[in-house]
């Protein structure tokens, strides 16, 4: 059963609405409304994870492969991580360059921990990591 949509005024400085309007346009958006809610439910995501609540999501990792002594410790690193990693995903971006999509789930500390590892090693090149709740 869903929850009854309550009603709320909100008052903005001008500038601030103007770029707010160009946000939900860009994000594609149907209305204020949708954006709004969209916020809220990113901030509660952003502060269960920085309270280590369980966590689901994906770090990436771009490397330069030839480097093996990158790609081993990227392997060590993951293998000491196995509990919370779900699957990975190795692509070949073009001769030199390789991507690892990892898919995790777990205490949002030990997906912080994994995810700050990874993109330590030398010879990483960019790196990231987006989460959503696990849960409900």
């Amino acid at each position: 059963m869903k929850d009854k949509l309550v009603r709320f005024g909100v008052s903005l400085e001008g500038e601030l609405l103007r770029r707010f309007d160009a946000y939900i346009g860009a994000e594609g958006h149907d209305n204020r409304s949708q954006a709004i809610a969209g916020l809220i439910r990113k901030e509660f995501v952003i502060d269960a994870f920085d309270r280590g609540a369980a966590v689901a999501g994906a770090v990436t990792v771009v490397y330069d492969h030839h480097r093996r002594e990158t790609v081993n410790r990227l392997l060590d690193i993951q293998h000491d991580h196995g509990p919370i990693i779900i699957s990975a995903q190795h692509v070949h971006l073009d001769h030199d360059n390789c991507l690892e999509i990892i898919a995790v789930k777990g205490a949002g500390a030990r997906v912080r921990e994994l995810a700050a590892a990874l993109k330590a090693v030398k010879g990483v090149k960019h790196s990231t990591l987006s989460v959503t709740l696990a849960g409900k």
